[in-house]
């Protein structure tokens, strides 16, 4: 943690003041506030998905650039879809080909806004990806690791474009999709691989490993078995978990709806949790992942949204009995939350 607010903290906040600086200049007035918007409420995911460079601190320089820029292009595209009057996969699509290219630098750079009417930029969302690019140029098993990023990226794709489309099209695009997958994943129901695709957690951990000269083909395989479905499922289930009573009000999707009821979301959530650590165990410096782990159910239950709404306070009682670590890290995160707060 002194790594993480020493150094990690200062350079992703330096990256996205850069970013920030390109975004106040896109020609488009649209494109402009969605851009800018993106990274005044989601400052936290880049700084969250960069605490990966701590476990290489030499590193550290491409790391941090590459993880920001992706999770900008990220959250940038998620207000495009979320927040548009636009319904169509094609262009949900198109815009998401740039996360693509981003994890592969052989790949050219595509019209990103072909499909809706917004389009000038001003070279900004290119600019994310061409990052993207020559970050991981300089990463030197990235070989190892680049199918395995790939496909955890066209499930992302997948899914933002399936959750954005016509609400009454949704489950049924989404059921159709898991049908294609479950065989896969017989441990999990459709909800939980949704969910477990809408983390970059996976991406991130994949780049700090092919930030390593030595990786194993092995230990490659390893790490996505244990962050996708598990971890990565645990991190947007409890996003989802503690935004159900806005998401009910907004009639937004949320994938924690679709439990029978507060016991079985309990249930479950724990069963993921405790397949996280059993698997994380296993992973070298398995401390890490148990730290990004517990660091997770403590940054989502000690949020402020949980005090406000019982049944979830339930949830977070019962997932925190067993780990002591995570109620020092809850402890920390609810007096830090509260100080900003009221700053």
């Amino acid at each position: 943690m002194l790594r993480v607010y020493r150094y990690v903290l200062p350079g992703v906040r330096e990256q996205l003041k850069h970013w920030r600086t390109r975004a106040q200049a896109i020609p488009d007035a649209e494109l402009r506030r969605q851009a800018l918007a993106s990274m005044a409420c989601k400052q936290f995911h880049c700084e969250g998905g960069a605490v990966y460079a701590v476990a290489n601190m030499s590193m550290r320089h491409v790391l941090i650039p590459l993880i920001v820029a992706l999770q900008t292009i990220s959250d940038y595209l998620d207000n495009l879809c979320d927040r548009s009057t636009s319904l169509d996969p094609e262009d949900f699509r198109q815009l998401h080909q740039s996360m693509l290219d981003a994890v592969d630098p052989s790949e050219p750079l595509h019209e990103y806004y072909a499909f809706r009417g917004e389009r000038e930029d001003g070279g900004y969302l290119n600019d994310l990806v061409k990052t993207c690019q020559a970050s991981i140029r300089l990463l030197p098993s990235y070989a190892l690791v680049a199918g395995q990023v790939r496909e955890l990226v066209g499930l992302y794709c997948d899914l933002q474009v399936y959750k954005h489309i016509r609400p009454d099209l949704r489950e049924e695009s989404l059921l159709r999709w898991w049908e294609g997958h479950r065989n896969r994943y017989p441990s999990i129901a459709w909800n939980e691989f949704a969910a477990a695709t809408g983390s970059t957690l996976g991406m991130f951990m994949l780049f700090l490993a092919a930030s390593e000269s030595e990786l194993a083909p092995q230990t490659v395989e390893e790490i996505r078995e244990t962050y996708f479905p598990y971890i990565c499922g645990l991190h947007i289930l409890l996003d989802y978990l503690i935004d159900q009573e806005e998401d009910e009000a907004g009639g937004d999707l949320n994938f924690c709806s679709y439990y029978a009821g507060m016991t079985q979301t309990v249930e479950r959530i724990a069963a993921i949790v405790t397949e996280a650590r059993r698997r994380s165990r296993r992973l070298d410096h398995a401390a890490f992942h148990g730290m990004i782990i517990e660091g997770l159910l403590a940054l989502y239950l000690s949020d402020p949204k949980v005090s406000k709404q019982a049944q979830v306070k339930q949830v977070s009682r019962q997932l925190m009995k067993d780990s002591p670590l995570m109620r020092i890290f809850f402890f920390v995160n609810s007096l830090w939350i509260r100080r900003t707060s009221q700053a």
